[in-house]
């Protein structure tokens, strides 16, 4: 009969308890023994909810205490040197985290999600070996509970693909025999605690792959096939395309496809891939809208139709970490609002009805059914949505609106004038640490245990206090440190119309960092200023530059749930007119600089390089259109962080900012190799700190990367930044760290030989 299946589900808790265990166990408060059993008490509780649900494949091993990717780099003994000497939590947090005396490994974003991984980190002398079988641990685990689940392992194609090679020349996919050899060991070893199937994710086989790599996925499934555990290949995040042929004739005993993103690679699929079970991702994991359930059977009973229903279970697109985890939660919404949303705990429900009405017809689940049609209905009709004014005004936008006045060396001289500023400018990037303190003040003011009145007080002592220790540390360019905020993201759509929030819609980020997503429902516009009163109030502090803040429209339409009802161009360029107006009201009110954070344009890019150029098109305009609103004389500056950008070079120069900063220390200066086949036209602050480790970056270190730097950028348009916002860090690292930027940069002001080289 047709299954209910699950590919994994959200890690963090329904309020945030593996956070908390993280913190308290990284400062000291909790012990390791503390730590696993929050951990124990997550897994049997997923478990347990799963199974109530009604689902029939369970997965385990889906849960980590920071990342899956790092996970797999620690099973497979691939530790980098420099955490020799460590073991268990310490090696593991170290290598995501950094020491004192070791940085952290890279981070990045996984595929084009907000979710980020640990880079692995391949050399030619590294070997592998099965370091811990937690595999098999969370199996064993789960089946003492009574519930037999479905083992969930990375791919290792994807994992090595996925990895920075260390070794100059190093082809990483020479490493895959050695990394076969532990998969087929886990492999036995599942097979022995009774595992009858196992899940492996291949998010590779959904993106362009490379001759070499699709000769690995030939290997690898080719080694492992035909062993105990039956191995489900999981492919999501799109459709399989020219990569159909190769998944379709692997040894595999089942195949999972995303047809949420890619529902026309059914038939495809149906044609190619006989005689074995398939898996159809007909929920969307990545999205908090209620399934559309009555189109979504027509695809699950055309497979049935075709393969029978022994042969075909339904399932979500991908992995439910990407959603919250229960909306009955959100009793604050209005009750149309919420009959539209499906977290992961609903998703469970929709699968199961999908399932059922799969195999006995859509009166097995009729109230689910009626339920989802009435949603899809409402969404379609309500007013609240569709806003006739905010269409108009999109429509209406030309090419004119989407250029500044005069190009940017022409601008360099107005705003070099009125900035007046050093070589080598030193800022930060935005936020300044968000204490405990600060979210106490919050929380009080939200519960109206707080008047607006002392919460505006208290807001300006910090907000002072802040500009103070950033003349005090010698910074050139001041930031008002963000107090107000409560995410990058969430502030702005707490402000424009079209935007609901949920009180406990937590998604995780990477390791404890958790996001609310903002859910855009409807037309999006700004009904008044957001950040302008704060802005003019921090620049009447002090006589150096304030920056203005904001977050840019693709930023802010990446981190959010999305509307699936209309193109995403269409919603950034909503959002984008409503940034212009703050933009323009940034610049009536004086400030000299303004940063609209495009943090999320190269994660935004599709997996396919033949879709590039379209969204590439749009996100540049959108950007475009919120930034040039403003004089010549006013300088517009972007941040972007954890991203590949030199395949994108082109685009971003195309953004036409004055200034952007980027992620560098962690990745050592690497993106910066780019320059020297692409001669980036405006100025640009390559990141010398990475502020997502603990670790305080000392000045040599700084210099070197510095130094680096101005191998290839010239001297009068390097700025000197943090990777990015503080908003996590804490106030005593902040200030040795930036004692040693502002330090750094007065030492390369100072050296003739590294000011020649950047102006040759």
């Amino acid at each position: 009969m047709v299954k209910a299946a699950n590919l994994g589900f959200p890690r963090i808790g329904t309020r945030r308890e593996l956070k908390k265990a993280l913190e308290a166990y990284w400062k000291g408060e909790a012990d390791a023994a503390a730590l696993e059993a929050t951990g124990a008490t997550l897994r049997a509780e997923s478990w347990a909810a799963q199974r109530d649900a009604g689902i029939k494949r369970i997965p385990s091993n889906d849960f980590s205490f920071y990342d899956q990717v790092l996970d797999t780099t620690a099973m497979l003994g691939a530790i980098p040197g420099r955490f020799a000497g460590l073991g268990g939590f310490d090696a593991y947090f170290a290598m995501a985290r950094g020491t004192d005396t070791a940085p952290a490994m890279e981070m990045t974003k996984w595929f084009d999600t907000n979710y980020h991984y640990i880079v692995p980190e391949l050399t030619a002398d590294m070997t592998f070996h099965l370091a811990n079988d937690l595999p098999v641990q969370r199996f064993n685990e789960a089946k003492a509970q009574g519930i037999h689940t479905r083992p969930v392992l990375v791919g290792p194609v994807s994992w090595l693909a996925l990895g920075k090679v260390k070794t100059d020349g190093l082809d990483p996919l020479s490493l895959l025999p050695d990394v076969l050899a532990v998969y087929a060991e886990l492999l036995g070893k599942l097979a022995e605690a009774g595992s009858d199937w196992v899940q492996i994710d291949e998010p590779i086989l959904a993106r362009d792959l490379s001759e070499a790599e699709a000769r690995a996925v030939r290997t690898a499934y080719s080694t492992l096939a035909g062993k105990a555990p039956e191995i489900l290949l999981a492919t999501y995040f799109g459709g399989l395309g020219d990569n159909l042929d190769l998944a379709t004739g692997l040894p595999v005993d089942g195949l999972h496809v995303d047809l949420v993103r890619a529902p026309d690679q059914l038939d495809d699929v149906l044609s190619q891939f006989g005689d074995r079970l398939l898996s159809l991702g007909l929920i969307d994991g990545r999205n908090i809208w209620r399934a559309d359930l009555t189109r979504a059977l027509g695809l699950a009973r055309q497979a049935v139709d075709a393969f029978g229903p022994d042969r075909v279970e339904v399932a979500p697109s991908c992995s439910l970490l990407h959603v919250p985890v229960d909306a009955t939660l959100e009793t604050h919404l209005d009750d149309e609002l919420r009959s539209w949303l499906a977290f992961a705990r609903q998703k469970l429900d929709e699968v199961v009805a999908l399932a059922r009405a799969a195999r006995k017809g859509r009166e097995a689940a009729r109230a689910a059914f009626d339920a989802a049609d009435a949603a899809v209905a409402s969404r379609a009709a309500s007013a609240r949505i569709h806003d006739p004014t905010v269409k108009a005004r999109a429509d209406s936008v030309s090419d004119a609106d989407m250029r500044r006045s005069s190009p940017h060396p022409v601008r360099a001289v107005e705003q070099s004038a009125r900035l007046d500023l050093p070589a080598l400018p030193t800022t930060t990037i935005g936020s300044f640490p968000q204490t405990a303190e600060i979210r106490n003040a919050r929380a009080a003011n939200r519960k109206g245990e707080m008047s607006d009145a002392d919460y505006r007080a208290f807001l300006e002592e910090r907000t002072i206090e802040c500009i103070r220790r950033q003349e005090a540390l010698g910074l050139d360019v001041l930031v008002h440190g963000e107090f107000e905020r409560n995410d990058m993201v969430e502030y702005f759509g707490e402000q424009l119309s079209g935007f609901a929030f949920t009180k406990n819609g937590w998604v995780q980020s990477y390791g404890s960092r958790c996001v609310k997503p903002p859910m855009v429902y409807g037309d999006v516009s700004r009904p008044s200023p957001m950040t302008v009163d704060w802005a003019r109030f921090a620049a009447a502090q002090t006589d150096r530059p304030m920056k203005g803040m904001l977050t840019g429209p693709v930023t802010i339409l990446q981190w959010s749930f999305v509307r699936d009802d209309q193109p995403r161009a269409e919603t950034a360029k909503q959002i984008a007119l409503a940034i212009r107006n703050e933009v323009a009201d940034l610049e009536a009110a004086g400030l000299p600089i303004i940063q609209i954070d495009e943090a999320a344009l190269r994660e935004g890019l599709p997996l396919r390089r033949s879709d590039w150029p379209a969204y590439l098109d749009w996100a540049v305009a959108a950007f475009r259109l919120a930034s040039s609103p403003v004089s010549d004389a006013t300088q517009i500056h972007t941040h972007m962080c954890y991203s590949e950008f030199n395949d994108i070079l082109p685009a971003i120069a195309a953004m036409d900012a004055d200034v952007i900063s980027i992620e560098t220390s962690r990745s050592d200066m690497e993106l910066l190799d780019a320059f020297c086949d692409f001669d980036y036209p405006n100025q640009i602050g390559p990141g010398v700190w990475d502020i997502h480790s603990p670790r305080v970056a000392d000045e040599t270190e700084m210099v070197r990367l510095l130094k680096a730097a101005a191998e290839w950028i010239p001297a009068d348009r390097i700025w000197v930044n943090p990777d990015c916002g503080l908003k996590t860090r804490g106030w005593p690292e902040v200030e040795r760290s930036l004692t040693h930027l502002v330090r750094a940069a007065a030492q390369m002001r100072q050296s003739p030989n590294a000011m020649a080289s950047t102006s040759s």
